[in-house]
């Protein structure tokens, strides 16, 4: 373990080239003895709040992550970055690559950021986001997975973050659509974008607290708030971070964070099975190597990558 404790402590004094390296050896081969060792490292360190930003297209979750990492930043909190675009036909990469609609200042090093293609999956995050996560989660304050413009039923984000934090528009209609939507079920705090609308804004978010009314309660009875901001202008950026910070406090003082983790790490350990070996690879996981499923003493990347080595030595 000593080897895998020394290249994390490599990464930690790298600074943000080492992160980069780092990430690039993630998507060339994930499971790579040492990418596997790294990341089980780094599994057993968690050190940031991890935060997921979902919503339909042009609710402007860009706009709103610059003005929360301006937020988090002024108050020397270190953030990290993931942002999910979606795939160019042409050469599978990111189409937005280094996401330059964000106001993010590169020379920041307690600012990180890391644009993933999507490519096949359609839960609104990249096959590879879980793996970024857990290395930038053992170095920063705050990590950030902002995903692909979603639909109603991608809430995979809800698998790979601690607090999810779901963002409409006012005017949009797409409210009424969560009352009967799956997504509405995965928000831990919830936000109307560009408050400055007035009327709009304040009917989106009476439209929003009727939908997420039907959630029956998270970890210790949790209920999402609901707030509004403006991120142009700052408004509501403050209490936003409350909020999201509040989460967090509810889930070490029930005792449920670890508990938390290891289930979201399960869903999605086997979400990633069915996506890379469909419906009957999954279930020949929990026929015949159950010991390798529910063992949250290990990071479920090297699960994984023994699933996929037992499921190819069966075929």
């Amino acid at each position: 373990m000593s080897g895998s404790s020394d290249a994390l402590d490599a990464l930690r004094t790298g600074g943000k080239p080492a992160l980069a390296r780092a990430l690039a050896a993630l998507e060339a081969q994930i499971d790579a003895p040492a990418t596997l060792a790294l990341l089980d490292a780094a599994w057993a360190a968690p050190r940031a709040h991890v935060i997921g930003i979902t919503g339909p297209p042009g609710v402007g979750k860009s706009t709103l992550l610059s003005a929360l990492a301006r937020y988090w930043r002024q108050a020397a909190r270190s953030v990290g970055i993931v942002a999910v675009d979606p795939s160019s036909r042409r050469s599978g990469g990111a189409l937005l690559g280094d996401r330059t609609r964000l106001e993010l200042d590169p020379e920041d090093k307690g600012l990180f950021f890391r644009s993933m293609a999507a490519r096949d999956r359609l839960g609104g995050i990249a096959s590879l986001t879980a793996g970024a996560v857990a290395l930038m989660r053992a170095l920063y304050d705050i990590v950030v997975v902002e995903t692909v413009g979603v639909g109603q039923s991608e809430t995979e984000v809800a698998d790979v973050v601690d607090t999810v934090l779901l963002a409409v528009q006012p005017g949009s209609g797409d409210s009424l659509q969560y009352i009967k939507a799956g997504i509405i079920e995965i928000p831990d705090v919830a936000v109307v974008t560009k408050a400055d609308l007035g009327l709009l804004a304040s009917r989106a978010r009476r439209e929003l607290e009727a939908a997420l009314s039907l959630q029956t309660g998270g970890q210790g009875g949790w209920r999402p708030p609901i707030l509004a901001a403006a991120a142009a202008t700052g408004q509501g950026i403050a209490e936003l971070v409350d909020a999201l910070d509040r989460h967090r406090a509810q889930l070490e003082t029930t005792g449920g964070f670890a508990a938390h983790r290891a289930a979201r790490a399960e869903r999605w350990l086997a979400a990633t099975l069915r996506h890379e070996h469909g419906r009957h690879g999954l279930e020949w996981a929990r026929r015949c190597r159950p010991d390798l499923l529910g063992d949250a003493r290990r990071s479920p990347f090297r699960r994984l990558a023994e699933l996929e080595a037992a499921l190819g030595a069966a075929c």
